[in-house]
């Protein structure tokens, strides 16, 4: 399985490299006082669940198709924590894409991690007081996930 949809791949053949604008979302997966992390198999970096949203996918149905698909495991979306625009990416084969990110603060229900995919390399629970180090954005994205707020987080 391509870590790159079909759609996007049918995207790329008619516009090449040139910058696609594409919604994801990011799936802040607790487990009492632990956060669901998989580390990614292009960098080596330690992130929450991530993915792009198929087209006509509700975004919270695209958080727990990604938690299953990534972790293996089943996920409840309980709330949209925030919604931000990520910088500009320009992938080693050139292609560049922006992210509108959504987060979901979301609850585990079942199973236990795994790599369930080639998108990752590891998966497994970390204390939320012992994360592995993270990049600015996915810092933020996990605080707002795990904020004790009704309301979600618009970057400005």
């Amino acid at each position: 399985m391509s870590p790159i949809p079909d759609f996007v791949l049918d995207m790329r053949r008619k516009v090449g490299t040139d910058p696609l604008w594409l919604p994801g979302v990011t799936a802040v997966v607790r487990r009492g006082d632990e956060l669901l992390m998989v580390r990614r198999s292009d960098n080596g970096h330690w992130t929450p669940i991530t993915g792009i949203v198929d087209p006509e996918e509700e975004p919270a149905v695209a958080a727990a198709r990604e938690a299953l698909e990534e972790a293996g495991v089943v996920i409840r979306v309980d709330r949209l924590a925030s919604a931000s625009v990520l910088p500009e990416v320009v992938y080693d084969n050139g292609d560049r894409a922006a992210y509108l990110d959504l987060t979901f603060a979301c609850s585990w229900v079942s199973g236990e991690p795994y790599p369930a995919d080639d998108e990752s390399t590891d998966a497994r629970w970390w204390p939320i007081d012992a994360l592995p180090p993270l990049s600015a954005h996915m810092r933020a994205r996990v605080e707002a996930g795990l904020a004790d707020e009704r309301e979600a987080r618009f970057h400005r």
